[in-house]
């Protein structure tokens, strides 16, 4: 007789399109063309406040969350053995995968003209796949011991800990500013000047050791959202509770931004609950449409993407830094050519850019079109 814990759990088309939205809307926003600034909305708030390109990266969190949700029933029947190899595993492969991306092309060009091995010392070490990992890490072992319940409870502790310890931490009368908030002051300290983002203003990482903490509440909220869809998702009753929660997060989250501001760079608390209140909020419609209604319009599109999510953006970023290093013609390379001799001679401006960013994501598609046609979906 069949254990009804390890029957497989009903899969729900929302979700995967929620995933490749979200995977479509980052190529978008780390794509932009050249030659004209993109809308402002695809561009990421410098410090404090939000906008929609701040959105993206936690919602890949909160989409690994649920995606966790299907996984893990069969984890927690699982010698702890067996589950501590799987997730290690995992962790590491993502890991050192971001490590590898960020190194790519991992050679450069000497005084002399030669090509020498890109130094390790200069090698950004954390960054958004590395985020996603430790994340993913973190969540898979709290949810493997602990409850529900009892991670909403963690939640909230590491919320309420990191304001703590940005405020305690930091430079007293600039414990948020970008130079001296604790979260920088650790990274440097730890991962040393070499081995941060530094495309900033200044030497900070947007995806360092301890805002990773807080981000982790974006993958344990995806995965209770997860469970609780597979219950009572395909309901009137399970949309509307999505859509009070999301909007009671947001209010508090808005609330909380009084005294301590949204920011997506800091990632601080009230940036996750109100990232997790629109994931809520987005979903809610996504289930609406897609499940209830059953409008399937466009859906496949986005479906790729949810395929293979993490392998198209990995492409998505090595194949952009590659057209980023092929020269064309008057100090052009091959992407700056396509976005300001194609795209900006038939829409200039803004306009012209977002299409060179769209163009380059259904190059991306292409690519996950054929991995879903032929059934070939890679598992990182």
């Amino acid at each position: 007789m069949e254990n009804s814990v390890l029957k497989k759990p009903e899969r729900f088309l929302a979700l995967d399109v929620f995933r490749g939205l979200t995977v479509a809307l980052m190529i978008i926003v780390n794509t932009p063309g050249t030659g004209a600034k993109i809308y402002s909305y695809f561009i990421h708030v410098q410090w404090f406040g939000f906008s929609l390109a701040d959105l993206v990266f936690p919602s890949f969190l909160f989409a690994v969350g649920n995606a966790m949700s299907f996984s893990m029933k069969k984890m927690k029947v699982a010698p702890p053995s067996e589950v501590w190899k799987k997730i290690i595993k995992r962790t590491l492969i993502i890991f050192l995968l971001g490590y590898l991306m960020y190194w790519f092309p991992f050679l450069t060009f000497g005084d002399d003209g030669s090509f020498i091995l890109k130094p390790i010392s200069e090698t950004r070490i954390m960054g958004v796949l590395q985020r996603i990992a430790l994340c993913y890490f973190f969540a898979s072992v709290i949810f493997y011991y602990l409850s529900e319940k009892t991670a909403l409870i963690v939640s909230g502790v590491i919320l309420l800990a990191y304001w703590a310890i940005l405020y305690v931490f930091g430079e007293k009368g600039a414990e948020l500013e970008m130079a001296t908030n604790a979260a920088a002051k650790f990274d440097l300290s730890i991962l040393g000047i070499g081995h941060i983002y530094k495309k900033d203003s200044i030497p900070f990482d947007p995806e360092g050791i301890l805002s990773t903490l807080p981000a982790i509440v974006n993958v344990i909220a995806g995965y209770i959202a997860g469970i609780f869809i597979q219950k009572k998702g395909k309901s009137f009753e399970g949309i509307a509770s999505l859509l009070i929660i999301g909007f009671l997060l947001t209010s508090l989250a808005l609330w909380w931004d009084l005294i301590f501001p949204i920011s997506k760079k800091l990632w601080t608390s009230p940036f996750v609950l109100y990232t997790v209140g629109l994931d809520l909020s987005i979903m809610a419609v996504l289930i609406w449409l897609i499940e209830l209604k059953n409008i399937k319009y466009g859906v496949s599109f986005f479906d790729v993407f949810g395929k293979n999510p993490l392998f198209i953006y990995l492409f998505s970023e090595l194949f952009y830094v590659t057209l980023r290093l092929i020269p064309v013609s008057e100090g052009l390379d091959a992407f700056e050519w396509v976005s300001e001799k194609v795209f900006q001679n038939i829409f200039l401006g803004s306009f012209g850019s977002l299409l060179t960013a769209i163009a380059y994501l259904l190059v991306c598609w292409l690519l996950g079109w054929i991995l879903h046609r032929k059934r070939i979906y890679i598992k990182i």
